[in-house]
């Protein structure tokens, strides 16, 4: 069983630093309505970032693999916080947008169906939690 290790470090008034079995370290921090500076990522939002990025690096494999690249391939996500602390997502939609002048939607489809159904271990966690939509957008260009 693979372990990752994370560590966390508090910088100064609500600032944060994190390593990454990457390498690279990355700064949280809450916002000014929160008593933070605004000088980082938000953590809550960070998880919709992880989430988009588990399912487009999928995506974009299964897509090389299928012979079915595109153009431009972007993925928005919106989601509903609860009310009532602990505040937590409990509605999320996923967004696929994709370009090109000949796009293959039949593998475009397949491939985000592999992702959120079997390969992308973050959209599996996400489910736990709250209801997850998917939504897939072809978007055509001229020659």
């Amino acid at each position: 069983m693979a372990t990752n290790i994370v560590k966390t470090t508090w910088k100064e008034n609500m600032q944060f630093e994190s390593d990454n079995p990457s390498g690279l370290n990355l700064t949280m921090d809450a916002g000014e309505e929160s008593g933070g500076e605004g000088k980082g990522y938000r953590p809550k939002a960070l998880m919709l970032a992880s989430l988009a990025g588990c399912s487009g690096l999928d995506v974009v494999s299964l897509l090389t693999k299928m012979r079915a690249e595109v153009a431009d391939f972007k993925i928005d996500i919106t989601a509903e916080l609860t009310d009532e602390h602990p505040k937590f997502y409990n509605k999320v939609k996923v967004d696929y947008h994709f370009t090109d002048a000949d796009l293959k939607p039949e593998k475009i489809q397949k491939a985000v169906n592999l992702s959120v159904t079997k390969y992308c271990g973050v959209m599996e966690m996400f489910r736990q939690f709250a209801e997850v939509e998917i939504e897939i957008h072809l978007h055509t260009i001229a020659n």
